[in-house]
């Protein structure tokens, strides 16, 4: 459990790094995050919206995978 967590809490605060505060969204390639550590394999929820776009969700830091190895972050509003 301490791993999972120790992981999750990595995977966030990658996302944290990336993310500017003001917009609280960003575009990022997928092999940056890859290169800094990010374990896709650990996420803490999904959200699935109208259109059928699925984002995962490390805490209030989300991903939807784009085109060409993109990624689109986000932050959950308060």
């Amino acid at each position: 459990m301490r791993n999972v967590n120790n992981t999750l809490r990595k995977n966030r605060k990658i996302l944290e790094e990336i993310t500017p505060e003001a917009t609280g969204k960003t575009k990022v390639n997928r092999k940056k995050l890859t290169d800094v550590g990010f374990d896709f394999n650990y996420i803490t929820s999904t959200y699935t919206t109208q259109n059928g776009n699925h984002y995962r969700f490390v805490y209030e830091y989300g991903y939807l995978e784009l085109e060409n190895n993109w990624l689109a972050v986000v932050r959950r509003g308060d």
